[in-house]
């Protein structure tokens, strides 16, 4: 068994298609018309051809059941860009327990989307606030190891 990709279910293919290459930089990789595939592992697919797939059953969009999760180097950077446009956030920047600050906002057809600073850069910016690696690791709730990992990279 291998795993191949994520689809999402989509109204309009341009406007999502435009949505993922503006807002999180994605490109085209496969362009099928009902079907396009998108750089970082996932395929867009048109409403109509999907409902096709899965014999005409109901697809219940805005459920907030799942997301599709990014993780950002330059976070903050990502945020002044993301503002710039007329998106329905689920959530402004939340900082979590072990350090990473996550924004979330809807697609175009209300998937949820997650973007999180990476975690290199979180150990990053631990450090450079003065704690040791012990403390980084006792605030970010891993081993000690997992801190020195991104370090030595």
């Amino acid at each position: 068994m291998k795993y191949v990709s994520t689809l999402i279910s989509v109204n309009d293919m341009e406007i999502s298609k435009k949505f993922y290459n503006e807002v999180l930089g994605l490109e085209v990789i496969s362009d099928l018309g009902a079907n396009v595939t998108l750089t970082g592992g996932f395929a867009l697919q048109r409403m109509d051809t999907w409902q096709h797939f899965i014999a005409n059953k109901e697809v219940n969009l805005h459920n907030n059941a799942v997301e599709l999760v990014f993780e950002e180097k330059e976070f903050d950077s990502f945020v002044e860009h993301v503002k710039k446009f007329d998106i329905e956030y689920v959530h402004d920047v939340v900082e979590y327990g072990w350090g990473q600050r996550v924004i979330r906002f809807y697609d175009p057809d209300y998937h949820i989307i997650e973007v999180g600073e990476d975690m290199e850069m979180v150990v990053r910016r631990f450090k450079a606030a003065g704690m040791t690696d012990e403390q980084v690791a006792e605030r970010m709730h891993v081993p000690l190891d997992y801190v020195l990992g991104y370090l030595k990279k």
